[in-house]
């Protein structure tokens, strides 16, 4: 099952006559256990909305800052 959590990154995969996918941002969480739907700020136009993936979507996961501020990364899901 899919789970995300704030800033992690919504990437859903182009269909079968468009061009490109789409990727997006997670701002915020429906459930507190990180399952669908999220509500998702896409790149392309910064619009923000309630997004309910699609079986070909995935979650990358987003900057998480340490105590001191320094970034780093979380390993892919």
């Amino acid at each position: 099952m899919m789970r995300a959590e704030v800033g992690d990154w919504l990437v859903v995969p182009p269909g079968p006559h468009e061009s490109h996918g789409r990727r997006g941002q997670v701002v915020a969480l429906v459930h507190p256990d990180g399952t669908p739907p999220y509500r998702v700020r896409w790149l392309e136009d910064e619009h923000v909305g309630i997004v309910f993936p699609p079986p070909d979507a995935h979650i990358e996961a987003g900057a998480v800052r340490s105590p001191a501020g320094a970034g780093e990364h979380r390993a892919h899901r």
